[in-house]
């Protein structure tokens, strides 16, 4: 039974990591090499397969990674992320710093990618960590589970736009409702996840090489304008072109030019060449120093990209192995209401195969026939199929390993923390789905 072969993986993979210490690298690709057997994958073919996956992984995040781990650690050498940090604290105070953490995240996540805000984010949160003394967790899980919500719940999020387009939905509706979900629901679970005592127990220190340990005094540090526009400029890029691309129709020369610089890579590389401008001889500090801070950045993210691109791998042996197929002729003959069906569908792609895209493109061809005459809003549905693909985020996803190296975890605290949180998530907004279908009929909408 193929979701068998996938539960059996994991525990070897599991095994290969906590018990006999294996590089997750090489465990992953090991894994994916037993799995693609198993699943009668053509030796032969086996190579180009992971090759394909790690490709695929890597070509999505390499840029995106790199660049904005650059970006954050000439931001930290130059005091611009205390500058920042320090100002969070004096407009929410340190007792409130987790609420400046959902606030910021919330609203750079709204457009940008997970992976992408997050690395945006983190030399702030990891700064916020070091002045003020409060745990890693405190403060960056708030963050992490925040952004999580944003990217997996609302377009123009790549999987909830792409489940538009099938059922037919108002991609502005969509979002719309989606906020009255995704902004409690992950408000309330980024305030919570911290204090849980399995997760409050946990004390992981800020991983070497992605922050400046050093503390700036006052005039060394930049002014809040230029630390603000670096740190928003890349924002204000992909948020125009996102805007663009759902507000015009047709080619031009300058919705080219907006497309191509609101791209991720293309915005980080800007940013990074302003950051430079901007932190280097405007502030003191040579070139020189400030490629070094560059390069530091490069060599701490070599084994976190390494470990990504072999989650690719064991993503595309699931995929390739013919898991997706399964779990969709197995659920085409249930009959049970079209929300909870996408919902579920959802779930079990995103367990299976760690790719919450593939789950909800997938999960949306199955219940498609299902929407027509159900009377079931497709914006509702989009939303429905959207919080099922974040559920149970465990060792095939590769923002789960993303979400391990950045905060120092072993691959059990991160499964108790990552994969908890992202369960709950789609559990809460499965109920949230129902409620806002129950609410719009009564509303006549």
């Amino acid at each position: 039974m193929p979701l068998l072969v996938v539960g059996i993986s994991v525990l070897i993979l599991l095994l290969l990591m906590t018990r006999l210490r294996l590089n997750g690298f090489a465990a992953l690709l090991l894994v994916a090499v037993g799995v693609a057997l198993v699943r009668g994958i053509p030796v032969a073919t086996i190579p180009d397969v992971l090759s394909e996956g790690i490709g695929d992984q890597i070509g999505d995040t390499m840029l995106t990674i790199g660049l904005g781990a650059m970006v954050g650690r000439v931001m930290g050498d130059s005091g611009a992320a205390q500058r920042i940090a320090g100002k969070l604290l004096d407009a929410f105070g340190p007792r409130w710093v987790q609420v400046a953490m959902v606030v910021t995240a919330m609203l750079i996540g709204v457009t940008m990618f997970y992976e992408v805000a997050f690395i945006i984010i983190v030399p702030i949160a990891f700064t916020l960590v070091r002045v003020t003394g409060a745990k890693l967790l405190w403060v960056g899980l708030p963050m992490s589970i925040a952004l999580s919500t944003m990217h997996s719940f609302l377009p123009p999020h790549p999987g909830p736009t792409a489940v538009a387009a099938t059922f037919h939905a108002s991609v502005g509706l969509t979002l719309f409702y989606g906020l009255f979900i995704a902004v409690p629901a992950g408000a309330l679970i980024a305030l919570t996840w911290p204090r849980l005592p399995f997760v409050a127990r946990l004390t992981p220190s800020i991983p070497k090489g992605l922050v400046s340990e050093r503390e700036f005094t006052d005039e060394e540090m930049p002014g809040l304008g230029w630390s603000l526009c670096v740190a928003l400029f890349p924002v204000v890029l992909i948020v125009a072109a996102a805007v663009t691309d759902m507000a015009t129709s047709g080619e031009s020369p300058l919705l080219n030019v907006v497309a191509f610089a609101g791209s991720a890579p293309i915005a980080l590389l800007l940013t990074l060449c302003l950051a430079v401008w901007a932190f280097g001889p405007r502030i003191g500090r040579s070139l020189s120093e400030v490629g070094a801070s560059c390069t530091s950045a490069a060599q701490a993210m070599a084994m976190i990209l390494l470990v990504i691109g072999a989650g690719g791998a064991f993503k595309n042996v699931l995929v390739e192995g013919g898991i997706s197929d399964y779990i969709k002729d197995a659920t085409d003959g249930w009959s049970i209401s079209p929300i909870v069906l996408a919902w579920l569908v959802a779930v079990i792609l995103r367990i299976a195969l760690g790719s919450a895209t593939v789950a909800v493109v997938t999960a949306s061809g199955v219940a498609l026939p299902l929407l027509a005459g159900s009377g079931v809003h497709p914006e509702v549905m989009v939303l429905a199929v959207a919080c099922g693909s974040i559920a149970f985020s465990h060792v095939n996803d590769p923002g789960f390993w993303l979400f391990k190296e950045y905060f120092n975890l072993s691959v059990v605290e991160a499964i108790k923390v990552r994969t908890s949180y992202t369960t709950v998530l789609a559990v809460l907004g499965l109920g949230g789905v129902l409620v806002g279908e129950w609410v719009l009929d009564v509303l006549g909408v």
